[in-house]
């Protein structure tokens, strides 16, 4: 993905590590579920989930929306496809044809959905409300939803879901276990009604890493799949769990230097004259700016890295372009590379 000066790179082998390092985590016998809503968290749908369903190691794919679904469908994506979000009542018919499977959660969906002219069988999952008070159902609408499914001939409840509302941020798991609990209690009530399902889900990223009692039928899988970590707290308590286990960031974002010049001491940098050198320096101008995301908080408070060293960045950040101090970098010249975010020779700059 190139604008002619700054561009991302998508690293296969990187994706592949983490789809693998999840794979042996949750074992061989729970489906693995990358999630590739958001365009893929801004890494490119189809060219990750291309690349995962040709990896081997992922069951299904989640999406959020009906959109995102057919846009699967359309490359050539025949791995079973989960919908997590809201399909309008309109699009039924487009997710029905093209054998998406829908988290449900409002009965004028699935009474819509069983009056379909279809001849194939369309696989539900309801959304259990465990106190995230997001999508989902209690126990009693969990089983009106259910009844109409296996009533209808043509509906498939192929799975109950429910998603945690703090486990990312926090060493504490009292509030996710409660959760828990109460899914597993509505399981079990519903079960006891003759309305089970097949699969039971309620792993995101951080709850996979670290709370080995969510990884039940199936694990959806999001920010992990692209190196990141929901957040210190998880990473640590990971660490703790899993030694062995290493996620690798797979967005790289460069761009070019596009002139190199030599400024004295007592120089201003950029607008604002926020910075000013302190030595006769040789100053780097980047074309890349805040109009393509690098933000303006960013001005004197980071390093860019060009031939494999640290290059900080003076003055602020402009619309267009920003400064690197490249005094210390012999040699750094027009048209080098600079990473804003990946690795370059021994150096990492992280998100």
């Amino acid at each position: 993905m190139r604008n002619g000066t700054t561009w991302v790179e998508i690293g296969r082998s990187a994706l592949i590590h983490n789809l693998a390092t999840f794979r042996r985590l949750i074992g061989p016998d729970v489906r693995l579920m990358p999630v590739v809503k958001a365009n893929a968290y801004g890494h490119g749908m189809l060219p990750v989930a291309g690349i995962a369903a040709r990896s081997g190691k992922a069951d299904w794919l989640g999406v959020n929306s009906l959109e995102e679904g057919l846009a699967l469908r359309g490359s050539g994506i025949r791995l079973p496809v989960l919908v997590l979000g809201y399909v309008p009542l309109s699009g039924l018919p487009a997710a029905a044809r093209a054998g998406l499977r829908l988290t449900v959660y409002n009965r004028e969906t699935v009474r819509a959905l069983s009056r379909l002219g279809t001849r194939r069988r369309v696989s539900l999952h309801i959304k259990l409300e465990t106190g995230t008070n997001r999508q989902g159902v209690g126990l009693e609408q969990a089983a009106r939803l259910a009844r109409i499914i296996r009533d209808s001939g043509k509906l498939e409840l192929e799975g109950y879901s429910t998603h945690f509302a703090n486990i990312e941020d926090t060493l504490d798991r009292s509030y996710p276990q409660g959760q828990m609990s109460r899914y597993q209690s509505m399981v079990s009530g519903l079960e006891r009604l003759g309305l089970g399902a097949p699969l039971a889900h309620t792993a995101c990223t951080a709850a996979a890493l670290v709370f080995p009692q969510t990884r039940r039928s199936l694990v959806r899988v999001g920010i992990g799949l692209y190196g990141l970590w929901p957040s210190r707290e998880t990473m640590l308590s990971a660490g703790a769990l899993h030694p062995w286990l290493r996620l690798k960031p797979v967005l790289s974002w460069k761009t070019r230097v596009a002139q190199v010049k030599e400024v004295p001491a007592g120089s201003y940098v950029s607008y604002g004259c926020t910075y000013r050198t302190t030595r006769r320096s040789r100053l780097a101008v980047l074309p890349v700016g805040y109009y393509d995301g690098y933000d303006r908080k960013l001005s004197n408070a980071a390093h860019v890295l060009i031939r494999g060293r640290r290059a900080p960045i003076r003055g602020r950040v402009c619309m267009n372009l920003c400064v690197a101090d490249v005094t210390d970098i012999p040699g750094a010249k027009m048209e080098d590379e600079a990473v804003l975010l990946g690795r370059q020779g021994g150096e990492t700059i992280s998100a």
